[in-house]
């Protein structure tokens, strides 16, 4: 999949733990009319086949080889391969960043998901500013 920035589109991958309140990050996205200035589609580990206990190295890499932003909540250095790590030893200038969303919980909250929402979509329209930049805490 080529990498896409602005009208084009984005594939935002869900990280598995936070799949419920993203499905309400991309409701927020939609219902704000955000997805008619630039196309975006979230999808889970189970649209792209990729297994609930995947390591964080092995998701990166499936985000980065397939051309999605890897959309995360707080991850912290506690596995084998944590995502930390991972950026630290894979990230090139030219790599996708992480969407890390800073209080996953209140996405419960219209606002908050607002905030979220609208700094995703900033991040989309200028991806290309982005590239290289490994980690992005949201909003």
């Amino acid at each position: 999949m080529e990498r896409t920035s602005g009208t084009a589109g984005i594939t935002i991958l869900t990280d598995h733990d936070i799949e419920g309140k993203a499905r309400l990050l991309y409701h927020t996205l939609r219902d704000e009319g955000w997805t008619e200035l630039c196309s975006v589609s979230m999808i889970l580990f189970a649209d792209v086949g990729l297994a609930y206990n995947s390591t964080d190295r092995e998701v990166w890499r499936f985000a980065q080889r397939n051309g999605m932003i890897l959309l995360t909540g707080n991850r912290n250095m506690e596995n084998e391969n944590p995502l930390e790590q991972t950026l630290r030893d894979e990230n090139t200038s030219d790599s996708l960043p992480v969407l890390t969303i800073s209080r996953v919980g209140k996405l419960d909250g219209r606002l908050y998901r607002q905030r979220c929402a609208e700094r995703i979509m900033e991040i989309a329209v200028y991806l290309e500013d982005y590239l290289g930049t490994a980690r992005i805490f949201i909003p």
